[in-house]
């Protein structure tokens, strides 16, 4: 036992990366890779299922809890898909399941108006992280983030997912369009939705500034200074002698 223990210990130090970048790197490839598995597998199946194994709702959950199991941990294709298509992997069509794996405007929707949808998407996402993440706010429960985030996915999802499937990520997006074009969808994943691609990847990247710019104007830049308070007075401690006023 003691041997098996000392065999143990040598493999950690070992295989331990010291790297802090290079560990920051790996958790987020691993907390990315359980997001996309539980939010798309959600989508697979409703696709595929036909509407026999989940609904709109329960693509917003799996995407919400993903999130959430993703955020703990850092801080799928199988052989009914060749069923349910033929074998033939289309982009658009009534077989279509591209938009398993990528997000695809709805035939209404423009190109500008696209881009607005996830520009409006993924600022919301970052003001009300901004707002449970701010202690001198009302701030989330320590331990609670995860859940709630994954809650706040989920209300976007309900409330502004049915334009384009809200990306709000470009991480979420642009590696999976990738691996569908290598895959067998071919090239018609970029330029489906007149060239659609692009906006899941810029439109997040302005939505996530103009949403943090949006907290900090309104709230956090707003927030009363430090100051002595007097005894009796509620506040929020920093050390024995300074408080954030209520």
């Amino acid at each position: 036992m003691k041997l098996d223990k000392q065999f143990v210990s040598n493999v950690k130090k070992a295989i331990r990366i010291q790297n802090e970048y290079l560990r920051e790197a790996l958790a987020e490839i691993l907390s990315t890779f359980v997001m996309m598995v539980f939010g798309l597998g959600s989508v697979a199946q409703v696709v595929m299922g036909g509407g026999s194994y989940g609904d709109y709702f329960s693509i917003n959950l799996g995407f919400g809890l993903g999130v959430t199991m993703g955020i703990h941990i850092a801080g799928g294709v199988s052989d009914a898909l060749f069923e349910f298509c033929g074998g033939n992997f289309t982009v658009t069509g009534p077989r279509a399941t591209a938009g398993i794996f990528a997000t695809y405007p709805a035939p209404y929707l423009s190109v500008g108006g696209g881009f607005l949808d996830q520009v409006l998407g993924t600022a919301m996402l970052l003001l009300c992280i901004l707002a449970l993440n701010d202690h001198r706010n009302s701030p989330a429960l320590s331990g609670t983030q995860p859940v709630l985030i994954g809650l706040l996915v989920v209300v976007i999802g309900i409330s502004l997912g049915s334009n384009s499937g809200y990306a709000i990520n470009p991480a979420r997006d642009l590696p999976p369009r990738f691996f569908t074009s290598m895959a067998g969808w071919g090239p018609d994943v970029f330029s489906a939705g007149n060239g659609w691609w692009w906006i899941p990847v810029v439109a997040p990247m302005v939505g996530s500034v103009t949403g943090s710019l949006l907290y900090k104007l309104f709230i956090e830049y707003h927030h009363p200074s430090e100051m002595h308070l007097e005894e009796g007075l509620g506040g929020v401690c920093s050390d024995q002698k300074h408080c954030f006023r209520f």
